[in-house]
């Protein structure tokens, strides 16, 4: 099973405590983390495994988008910042689409994505 995970700056440090509050119910249903560079690198500090692409502004966003049209990636979680300009929009928005093209579960705040752990089998 493989999550991809990427967080906006203002809420990178929200994605990190998530993913610290669900650790275990991420190692017992073998979830492999992939995350944009810049988000994965706060998550290794935190001391979680995780493989990095290139940074969101870089290509990250596309690299991810690849995979879920590869059908590599099942899960995004994709903690968005709707008060902050972004200017690689249309790679986020790309994103979000493929997760619609191809039915990958998409949560875009840690409630969604809470919801979505939880029914891991």
């Amino acid at each position: 099973m493989e999550l991809a995970i990427i967080a906006h700056d203002g809420k990178k440090a929200e994605m990190v405590n998530f993913l610290m509050q669900n650790i275990d119910k991420l190692k017992n249903n073998n979830v492999h983390i992939i995350a944009t560079g810049t988000t994965g690198s706060f998550v290794e500090k935190a001391g979680l495994q995780v493989s990095k692409m290139l940074s969101g502004p870089r290509g990250g966003d596309a690299q991810i988008a690849s995979r879920i049209a590869e059908g590599k990636t099942n899960m995004v979680f994709f903690f968005r910042d709707p008060l902050d300009k972004h200017p690689h929009e249309p790679d986020i928005n790309m994103l979000l689409r493929l997760c619609d093209v191809w039915n990958v579960p998409l949560a875009t705040n840690p409630a969604t994505a809470s919801l979505l752990i939880d029914h891991l089998k």
